[in-house]
């Protein structure tokens, strides 16, 4: 990677950053997935790997369109929480199964949140740069993430009291 020139430089970092991001949490899923006892979380997990391989290729098309080389950016910030949940969710797992539902939850969703963070920052570059196509598909991103997000959550509340039992 070269220094920034321009915020459409920022901009087509900030997507490549993503794509690489999603690439490597995909991955971490596949591996977590099994794992899982609950059927929900597991179909929740399945579910979110179509999602992010199809955010992934809106991001391609963005850098395509944006003149930039069709190629993910190594994401450290990505590599680090993914080697904590795995850490967290297989290597150290609870020998409880429920209880490492809830610890493969809380990984799912500290790598979501990257994801969250990464994809309304890009949606608020493309807004700057006047890329209202690029923005809504970016938002669209943002609020399925969210979604996803939200759900996790109401899962993880539900197994937290079945663990607590």
């Amino acid at each position: 990677m070269t220094a920034s020139q321009s915020l459409q430089d920022v901009y087509l970092d900030e997507t490549k950053d993503l794509w690489s991001a999603n690439d490597q949490m995909v991955k971490a899923v596949q591996q977590l997935s099994p794992q899982v006892q609950d059927p929900k979380l597991k179909q929740m997990l399945e579910h979110s790997i179509d999602g992010i391989n199809k955010h992934t290729e809106i991001l391609k098309s963005l850098i395509q369109q944006g003149g930039g080389q069709a190629e993910p950016e190594a994401c450290k910030g990505m590599a680090g929480l993914v080697a904590e949940a795995l850490k967290h969710g297989l290597e150290e797992a609870p020998s409880d199964g429920k209880l490492q539902d809830v610890v493969i939850i809380a990984q799912y969703q500290r790598m979501s949140h990257y994801g969250l963070a990464g994809f309304g920052t890009a949606a608020a570059y493309a807004k700057a740069l006047r890329r209202a196509d690029d923005e809504a598909k970016l938002k669209q991103a943002v609020s399925e993430i969210y979604k996803g997000d939200e759900y996790a959550s109401k899962l993880a509340e539900s197994l937290q009291q079945v663990a607590v039992k």
